[in-house]
């Protein structure tokens, strides 16, 4: 008696084992690609915010070249600055748009002799140095500063 041997009889059901370790391999990456999609957007959203920040900081520096009472005469007491957009209340803000603003000070540093080549250096002119600090403010409660120095020419 002769017997013959079927060639795969003892892998029943084989196939389905492996189709099921690829099919759970598919899930764990499709799983991992969703955190890192997640992480990856809460990322760039903070980015934008800051940004967003960053730029109504800017446009505080733009408002300070545009406003001289913040570096004139009533401003020249060192160690003293006055506050934008209102002197006397520093909490008080520029609202750009519904999620950005910006506020800031412009303080007096002193003065000394205008730089050479400035076309200022004969005769009684002296540069007032000033700092500025802008402070930006946008979405989720985003903030960015930026401090600046600069000098008028003056008597």
């Amino acid at each position: 008696m002769s017997t013959s041997r079927m060639p795969g009889k003892h892998q029943d059901g084989s196939v389905m084992v492996v189709a099921i370790l690829i099919l759970a391999l598919l899930t764990i990456i499709g799983i991992a690609a969703m955190s890192t999609t997640r992480v990856e957007l809460k990322i760039s959203g903070n980015e934008k915010s800051y940004k967003m920040a960053l730029y109504a900081a800017e446009a505080a520096r733009g408002y300070v070249a545009k406003t001289p009472e913040l570096y004139g005469p009533d401003n020249m007491t060192v160690g003293q600055g006055l506050n934008f957009p209102d002197e006397n209340d520093p909490s008080v803000v520029v609202q750009l748009s519904s999620t950005q603003s910006f506020s800031g000070t412009v303080e007096y540093t002193g003065f000394s002799t205008p730089p050479r080549g400035s076309g200022t250096q004969v005769g009684p002119f002296k540069a007032h140095q000033y700092k500025m600090t802008c402070n930006g403010y946008g979405p989720a409660k985003a903030e960015s500063q930026i401090q600046a120095g600069f000098y008028r020419f003056g008597f």
